[in-house]
C-alpha cells in the first residue's frame, strides 16, 4: 500500500514512531527507518501490514519497504 502523510512520535506505551495518514488514518510503523524519525516530517511511503503480533493498542501496525521524504 502507498501512504502519504505526517510522521509523530506517540508517547505512549514506552513510546514509538507513526504516520499520520493524509486522510487520517493513523500507522504504527514496525522499526521505523531512521531517516523518517522526525516528527511533522511529511513522506510518502510503501509499507505492509505488519503480520505479526504486536503488543501497540494503536493504529494498523505496518512494516515499511521504500519512502521518499516530500518537501513541506
Amino acid at each position: 500500500m502507498k501512504i502519504t502523510g505526517t510522521v509523530k512520535y506517540q508517547n505512549l506505551e514506552g513510546g514509538f514512531w507513526s504516520i499520520i495518514g493524509d486522510d487520517g488514518t493513523e500507522y504504527a510503523a514496525m522499526g521505523m527507518p531512521e531517516q523518517l524519525k522526525y516528527d511533522g516530517r511529511k513522506v510518502s511511503v510503501h509499507a505492509s501490514h505488519f503480520e505479526g503480533v504486536s503488543m501497540m493498542m494503536w493504529g494498523t501496525p505496518i512494516i515499511i519497504h521504500s519512502f521518499h521524504t516530500l518537501m513541506p
